[in-house]
């Protein structure tokens, strides 16, 4: 079973995140608000269910990609959070700390053998 089934998102560090916005609107014609930017998709599986992909600066002090060094976090969007998270203990990964539940899905965190850290969502689609 595969139980990641599309970017949900990805998120930068920057030094100006209003700048950044609005150089990537202008430059590249990406409507975004105060949040960043959203893109809607179809579930392939369900082409009926929307969904969204999102292109999101952070400030660069921002703790939200701790204990992660990096400047930049990837947002994978999955089907049984659950059950994906009992898998990569079984195998050694451990998840970084709680899990979130919002009106629009829940979150819960791994890092990378890099250590990049991963963000898996769950959305309530």
């Amino acid at each position: 079973m595969s139980y990641i089934t599309g970017i949900g998102g990805i998120f930068v560090k920057s030094k100006d995140g209003d700048a950044l916005r609005k150089w990537y609107q202008k430059h590249l014609e990406i409507p975004s608000d105060e949040y960043g930017a959203t893109f809607k998709i179809r579930d392939h599986a369900n082409p009926e269910k929307e969904g969204y992909t999102v292109w999101a600066p952070f400030k660069a002090d921002s703790e939200y990609f701790d204990p992660s060094e990096k400047d930049f976090m990837i947002n994978f969007r999955v089907s049984d959070l659950d059950g994906l998270l009992k898998k990569l203990k079984s195998e050694g990964i451990e998840q970084v700390g709680k899990m979130a539940e919002y009106d629009f899905g829940r979150f819960a965190w791994i890092i990378d053998p890099e250590g990049t850290k991963i963000e898996l969502w769950e959305p309530e689609l």
